[in-house]
């Protein structure tokens, strides 16, 4: 596993992993160690920094699968004619990924051929391209997925999970210099699925990345962008909208890093939860390094809970190593419907469930209108309008 320290002679680990001095614990989020192989993490107890929020018990068929023998092929992959399949060892696969939890080490080891989606160089695709992943009776799966922009392409890449599966997966994404890329994750997922997935990306000189995580659906879904904002001029968008029912768990840790003069990042995540024992975890580090001079940052989360029993949990965290910069600042909100909003409403005649629908699309349709695709912005639309039907919450 690599650290940024060598541990001292006869300390034993922090009971939050032993990030760094193997005698004290990680103290920035950008000190995290790393490792290809998972025999080097250990199976998690809940008690590490980046899992004390995470049900592991839940995710048990996630991180100890049960035969590494086993082809971890319980997810049918269909996608368009853009993507081709790479072998370990190919150059593009590992240049901006390297597993920081299990899970991810485990997707590196169990899937031999990575998915490769290339925009070539200059191109601007018209249509998005859309890779299906369906889950298959609840087997476990592991994957990992290569999604480049080279050079001042532009495009849309959805990556749309449904069915049933244990899953664990990579997605690396890749944003050449000049390069403008929006990365659609939905999770439609089955009540019964789990799906542990590490984001990591990197966007080059003068490049935007727009990546969107929306989860409706699944049992455990954890997805964790991390996004290294490495050339000058480089922009991250990195948006997410939820909507938890009772027994489901839905989770981001997000990871935005300056590291590039000049660049610019956004971060807005949303939640709905309505039922007992939904939850939602939200956690957002921000790291502006000490070359990001001229950086303009701002992260949120806000979340809006139902009913009685849901819970959200929001951490937002912002690190400054540079006195240059233009902007930076972080919030977190959770809380019940607006007394005003409704007020407003129900004095215009709307009737109190009708205001209560109201206030919820509005809330999360701040999301679901950056994703910029007409059909799926309808789809996400009538899906949570589903689940205020279905849920009671109204």
């Amino acid at each position: 596993m690599t650290t940024t320290t060598t541990p001292l002679p006869g300390s034993t680990a922090h009971t939050d992993g032993g990030w760094g001095r193997a005698d004290v614990p990680v103290q920035t989020r950008s000190e995290r160690p790393w490792s290809y192989d998972p025999a080097d993490f250990g199976v998690p107890t809940g008690r590490e920094v980046n899992w004390k929020h995470t049900p592991i018990a839940r995710l048990r068929e996630v991180l100890e699968p049960a035969d590494a023998a086993l082809e971890a092929t319980g997810v049918r992959v269909e996608t368009a004619a853009v993507a081709e399949l790479l072998v370990s060892g190919s150059a593009v696969r590992g240049e901006v990924f390297r597993p920081e939890d299990l899970p991810a080490a485990i997707a590196w080891q169990r899937a031999p051929e990575a998915l490769h989606v290339r925009i070539p160089a200059g191109e601007e695709l018209a249509e998005p391209v859309r890779i299906d992943l369906v889950g298959e009776d609840g087997a476990f799966a592991a994957a990992h997925v290569i999604i480049e922009a080279q050079p001042n392409a532009r495009a849309t890449v959805v990556v749309y999970h449904s069915g049933d599966a244990r899953y664990a997966q990579n997605v690396e994404i890749i944003v050449r210099d000049g390069a403008d890329l929006a990365v659609v994750s939905v999770q439609r997922w089955d009540d019964s699925a789990v799906h542990a997935a590490s984001h990591q990306a990197r966007v080059d000189r003068d490049a935007t990345l727009t990546h969107i995580v929306a989860t409706l659906g699944g049992g455990v879904v954890r997805v964790n962008p991390s996004v290294e904002l490495a050339g000058s001029g480089a922009a991250g968008r990195l948006y997410g909208l939820s909507f938890a029912d009772s027994g489901q768990h839905f989770e981001s840790q997000v990871y935005l890093h300056h590291k590039g003069p000049h660049t610019v990042g956004d971060v807005l995540y949303k939640g709905a939860l309505q039922g007992e024992s939904a939850r939602s975890v939200w956690i957002g580090d921000v790291l502006i390094g000490r070359d990001a001079v001229g950086t303009d940052s701002y992260e949120a989360n806000r979340n809006l809970v139902l009913t009685d029993g849901a819970r959200a949990d929001s951490i937002p965290n912002l690190e400054i190593e540079t006195g240059d910069i233009v902007g930076a600042g972080h919030a977190s909100a959770t809380g019940r419907f607006d007394d005003e909003q409704l007020f407003y409403l129900q004095a215009r005649g709307i009737d109190e469930a009708e205001a209560r629908r109201l206030v919820v699309l509005g809330f999360l349709s701040e999301i679901v209108q950056r994703i910029g695709v007409a059909d799926l912005e309808s789809e996400l639309t009538a899906a949570i309008e589903r689940e205020l039907a279905e849920g009671g919450a109204l």
